[in-house]
């Protein structure tokens, strides 16, 4: 498993646009990938429940990525992150 912490950076904060580009990063790849809010996770492969994690600018976030190819998507999603949101 490889996990990093990102702090929303997008003063709109989580919305369609970059949640779209995000899942679909996510789904290029064969493992799991969930976001983690406090205690609440969710599939970040799922385009409306990213969304519906209602993440705002400041709010940190873990996101865990567990399976093949891991280090390789964690350091893809984590781009994703950093130039999306």
């Amino acid at each position: 498993m490889k996990e990093f912490t990102y702090t929303i950076q997008d003063p709109q904060g989580m919305h369609a646009r970059p949640a779209g580009k995000i899942a679909a990063i996510a789904q290029s790849y064969p493992g799991r990938v969930t976001l983690w809010k406090g205690e609440e996770g969710v599939d970040v492969k799922k385009l409306l429940p990213l969304i519906g994690t209602n993440l705002k600018q400041g709010d940190t976030v873990i996101i865990r990525v567990e399976g093949e190819n891991e280090e390789q998507a964690a350091s893809s999603m984590e781009a994703a992150f950093k130039e999306n949101i």
